[in-house]
């Protein structure tokens, strides 16, 4: 461990979050003995005293637990490298700065660690009026600090030094080219390394030639900071695939590579593993070269006394060479298949083995990632790993999810009403329902397997990677809706608020790809695969829709959301009768017709406009529905056209009793037929109502939100521009139902009216 040229390579636990436990520190110490790591850099951003307060030193319990961890680190033959972020607020030439971070670093160097790093990232290039004074520039005054540092700690073979500008785009004008990097190049002492990310700060390719750039700039071989698997920068992605694009004859132009991975520490596990994979590929790959440059000169003396023939034999040297095995390339299928395979039952994600110090192994597939009596299967991880790839690309299954959604979406006229005035072939109509079948059953597959998630043994894999598959859950519960609404009841070129010339506009980019540049962050584009898939729905911009935390307890409970069918009518006047009965059991007593209160809520609309009904059901059936009527002007005068006269015949006949031998009273019949005004004001900017029942035995509550979005998509693709909900004041008990459903946040707007109290949204 003393070597200053070892190659260095493990993992940095660098993001912004919260910091990993002690004992997933301990966890990943064990995976990384295992596959080959030999480096762990502790720098958590959200440490308090690594960052903002790094003048404080450790109290004796802290002190204790560092000891304890870097202690382990070496018990497992790593290299515990301390990182300090004095950056925000250190003035390089006080005195007393530079006392209390000798200090802060001798008291970590007495806990037993031998390997340093001083980090500038992400800070603001001015300087004070005293550090202006006393030094020449912004480099000069860090250069100037790490040097004493380095000579003060007795020149330890690993110092990493990180510069402000540590990846090219943060290089001004460029890397050849900057002032800062040049001075850092010359003036910084050569025994201590620096840290570079790459082109970016996430860096989707590491190329030889690049590195080759820095390196004659810095005047030493970069240690790479590798960015590719942290996810801290965007709430709703993680990445669970192998690590790739980084060649592992990269290692001839580095000084190490650290790999920066999820804040989520059980989702590290495959990207990990792979890095394991890529480092003993690039031993064996820089061994071989060396063997080989041997056998090349002892070729040249040797055919001076055999015939070259004779080194060919079965035994010659190429057959029995360390090379003569192939390692398997990050990021081929057969890598992927050894992360989930081989070594997936690793001892840290098997509760009985983690006492065992990682001896225990078994080989059988799909353990990996969820272990004891529910383990995911392999088909799961793998479509687990795809959906939540890396920064810049999918997975298959992502990649084919978003294809299909993309050409369903542009081809949906295929299938609507009037077919947009043009005869459509038959085969093409096959193809858009064949295709609309595959993606729904990958939406339930993504349904299942957040089911198998929840149901997981390992709680720590439920709790890190569950408000991902939550997220995509419903994503996909609103997607799979549309998709299943578009067959039939687009609007032709007749309505009035929407035509096939501006029903298009509902759509975003059809993928993240398009928006990101392959010079773009990936941080420019939010959400991932569920962003994406967002964006791709009429109300994909408005993303409160889509973004909400996820319920304390995790339910495996299956939910689908779906367009009305007739033969829901029964279920859904069962339902309302139900609620209304809970609500206000005195009222409407005298009322005895069992389609009464259907008829009061939900009757026109499933009669004059049912395309805009959607149903929400579980495993115990129909649960929710959500009603929406597109044109409300319209819908009054069909209403007093048809539905009205149909109500009279119904419930007060010319005959004593109608045909069911019900009667409905006088008030209870006006208030049924009563057709309510609303204000032109209102009907201008929020054409469209909407009603959301639910159960109140419904167990996830969001799933209601993602009920609502799936109406609002359709009355948007249709060419709504606002909705409105109509609430008397005096219904308390709907009131906090809605509220606890999350519906008034959702329309955000109020508006009240001379009738009661009216919600409004724009779309």
């Amino acid at each position: 461990m003393e070597k200053r040229d070892e190659f260095l390579c493990g993992v940095v636990e660098g993001f912004y979050g919260r910091p990993w436990s002690m004992e997933q520190r301990k966890v990943l110490f064990q995976w990384m003995q295992r596959w080959g790591l030999n480096t762990y850099l502790y720098g958590p951003k959200d440490d308090l005293k690594h960052r903002l307060l790094w003048r404080e030193l450790y109290s004796a319990e802290e002190e204790a637990q560092l000891k304890a961890l870097v202690s382990e680190a070496q018990r497992r033959g790593l290299r515990f490298v301390y990182a300090l972020s004095p950056g925000q607020d250190i003035v390089f030439s006080s005195s007393s700065d530079l006392t209390l971070l000798k200090r802060k670093l001798q008291q970590v160097a007495e806990l037993g660690c031998q390997a340093f790093a001083v980090l500038f990232d992400d800070i603001d290039h001015s300087m004070c009026h005293a550090d202006t004074e006393a030094f020449s520039s912004f480099a000069h005054a860090q250069v100037s600090v790490a040097n004493e540092i380095f000579c003060f700690l007795g020149e330890p073979s690993v110092f990493l030094f990180c510069p402000t500008e540590y990846c090219g785009s943060l290089c001004s004008p460029s890397v050849s080219k900057s002032p800062y990097l040049l001075t850092v190049g010359e003036d910084l002492l050569p025994g201590i390394s620096v840290i570079w990310t790459g082109s970016k700060v996430i860096s989707r390719e590491l190329s030889a030639d690049s590195l080759l750039e820095v390196q004659s700039v810095l005047q030493r071989s970069p240690l790479v900071w590798d960015n590719l698997h942290a996810n801290d920068y965007d709430s709703r992605r993680v990445f669970l695939g192998p690590f790739k694009g980084r060649p592992p004859a990269l290692r001839g132009h580095l000084r190490g590579l650290l790999l920066n991975p999820n804040c989520e520490f059980e989702a590290n596990y495959i990207p990990l593993h792979t890095l394991g994979t890529w480092n003993q590929a690039g031993k064996r790959e820089r061994k071989g070269r060396q063997i080989r440059s041997t056998e090349q000169r002892s070729s040249a003396v040797s055919s001076r006394v055999k015939p070259p023939s004779s080194l060919d034999g079965p035994n010659g040297p190429q057959s029995r060479g360390p090379c003569s095995g192939t390692a398997l390339p990050p990021g081929s299928a057969q890598a992927q298949k050894a992360s989930v395979g081989k070594d997936n039952a690793a001892a840290p994600l098997r509760n009985e083995d983690r006492g065992r110090g990682g001896a225990s192994r078994e080989k059988s597939p799909g353990k990996g990632l969820c272990a004891g009596k529910v383990p995911l299967s392999e088909a799961q991880v793998r479509l687990l790993v795809g959906l939540y790839y890396l920064p810049h690309e999918h997975g298959p299954q992502a990649q084919n999810l978003l294809q299909d959604l993309t050409w369903l979406r542009s081809n949906c006229h295929c299938v609507s009403i009037n077919g947009n005035g043009k005869k459509t072939h038959p085969h093409k109509v096959e193809e858009w329902r064949v295709r609309a079948c595959h993606f729904l059953a990958t939406c339930d597959e993504v349904a299942a397997l957040h089911g198998s998630v929840v149901n997981s043994v390992n709680r720590a894999l439920l709790y890190d990677l569950y408000p991902y598959v939550w997220d995509l859950r419903n994503t996909l519960l609103v997607a799979k809706a549309f998709i299943s609404w578009l067959e039939g009841r687009v609007v032709s070129e007749s309505s009035s608020l929407g035509s096939w010339k501006n029903c298009f506009h509902w759509c975003g980019a059809s993928s993240g790809a398009e928006l990101l540049s392959m010079e773009a962050e990936p941080w420019v584009f939010k959400g991932g695969l569920s962003g994406e898939v967002q964006m791709l729905l009429p109300v994909g911009t408005s993303t409160e829709l889509f973004n909400h935390p996820p319920p304390l307890f995790p339910t495996s409970r299956l939910y689908n959301i779906r367009p009305f069918q007739h033969k829901d009518k029964v279920e859904l006047y069962r339902m309302v009768r139900q609620l209304h009965q809970r609500a206000k059991p005195a009222q409407d007593s005298a009322v005895c017709h069992p389609d009464f209160i259907g008829d009061r809520y939900l009757g026109a609309s499933l009669a004059l406009c049912p395309e805009y009904t959607f149903v929400l059901e579980d495993e115990l059936g129909v649960c929710g529905c959500a009603v929406g009527v597109l044109d409300v002007r319209s819908f009054v005068k069909r209403c007093q056209a048809s539905w009205s006269p149909a109500l009279r015949d119904k419930y007060c006949p010319r005959g004593p009793h109608g045909a069911s031998g019900h009667t409905a009273p006088k008030e209870a019949l006006l208030s049924l037929i009563d057709e309510q005004e609303y204000p032109d004001s209102l009907l201008y900017h929020f054409p469209s109502q909407l009603r959301l029942d639910a159960l109140p035995e419904l167990v996830d509550c969001s799933v209601s939100r993602s009920l609502l979005t799936s109406l609002l998509t359709a009355l948007k693709a249709n060419g709504s521009q606002g909705v409105f909900c109509e609430v008397q004041p005096t219904d308390q008990p709907r009131l906090e139902f809605l509220t606890k459903l999350g519906f008034l946040e959702i329309l955000r707007g109020e508006i009240c009216s001379t009738e009661g109290l009216v919600l409004g949204r724009l779309l």
